[in-house]
């Protein structure tokens, strides 16, 4: 496609996303989103959420309920909007996504952010071992299959703050224990962002204007995204960079802590194992394993697109510190 421009485009045409819609307004990522685009201000905002649903929709954002098991619903309740950000949780029913992008389709909405926060696509052999590249590629081939609706995939690695301390089958720590598993020697650097510089990525995605005004105009604009990776980061770092930001928040010295080391290849190996005995667990561990391996899986850090969206600096110390008061789990 030859490149468009607002100035050529019919009379009435918006060169900007006024109405959006947001799926998991109440979740890990959908909250920060949400909040980011209401603290933006730029857009009329919808949250799209289950009929029994009750979960409490921010100040500023309307709420629609749908029934997923009627099309029509979900076509109605997105009617009018320019894009439809999609967040949900690994566990959610695995059409949920595709019952969005055609309704999404239906409904003429012609920008769509679907569901995969993650790693960098684009490695294909990484996306097929972590089981999650067959999920974004049926996501963005059903939007393009369509016809109707745009992508931009949002690849923001795992999410810092809430990989910490979460787990110990993500970055090796378990915080209540002092205890923490370098994989390999501790020192493969990855990219990850935290919940905050996600929702600052997609409104600052969805406040650019659409298209170039004319020829001369240079700037940066949803559509150079089209149909691409949006890729943000927070911080470039290894486990023992995260070790010694954890021992600055904390004032533990290293001899307070219980250190071990796995091959990221072995753990990788053993999550594989123990998913096969049912274990949610070991999906987390393979997947954190696997992005961590020592030949730059993790890292996306020549691709960033934080300058083009005016991201700012995060800080590693706030937000480790932000972690360790988020609530640990026993399982991914």
């Amino acid at each position: 496609m030859s490149q468009q421009y607002a100035s050529k485009q019919p009379a009435g045409f918006k060169n900007h996303i006024e109405k959006v819609a947001i799926v998991g307004v109440g979740g890990q990522s959908g909250k920060k989103i949400t909040d980011a685009l209401v603290k933006a201000g730029k857009h009329k905002l919808t949250a799209i959420t289950r009929a029994d649903s009750t979960t409490a929709v921010p100040a500023g954002v309307t709420a629609a309920k749908v029934n997923y098991d009627d099309p029509s619903s979900i076509v109605e309740a997105l009617k009018g909007h320019d894009a439809l950000v999609i967040t949900m949780s690994v566990m959610a029913p695995p059409d949920s996504q595709a019952k969005l992008i055609e309704a999404a389709a239906a409904a003429k909405i012609p920008w769509v952010i679907p569901n995969e926060y993650g790693s960098d696509v684009s490695k294909r052999e990484l996306s097929k071992d972590i089981l999650l590249g067959a999920q974004y590629d049926a996501g963005r081939a059903k939007i393009q299959e369509l016809g109707v609706s745009s992508f931009v995939g949002i690849n923001c690695s795992f999410w810092y703050e809430y990989s910490l301390s979460f787990t110990k089958n993500a970055y090796g720590f378990d915080m209540q224990n002092k205890e923490v598993t370098f994989y390999d020697d501790g020192n493969t650097k990855l990219n990850t962002s935290t919940l905050f510089q996600t929702g600052r990525a997609v409104a600052s995605l969805l406040s650019l204007p659409i298209l170039p005004k004319d020829e001369n105009d240079t700037s940066v604009t949803l559509d150079s995204f089209r149909n691409k990776s949006c890729y943000v980061s927070s911080f470039f770092i290894s486990q023992k960079d995260m070790f010694e930001s954890v021992l600055r928040v904390t004032g533990d010295k290293r001899e307070d802590w219980t250190i071990k080391y796995e091959p990221s290849n072995e753990r990788f190996e053993r999550g594989k194992e123990i998913m096969k005995t049912g274990d949610r667990s070991g999906f987390g561990m393979l997947l954190y394993a696997r992005v961590l391996y020592p030949d730059g899986s993790g890292d996306f850090n020549d691709k960033l697109d934080n300058d083009k969206l005016g991201l700012p600096k995060d800080d590693l110390d706030e937000m480790t510190k932000l972690s360790l008061t988020m609530k640990p789990l026993e399982r991914y």
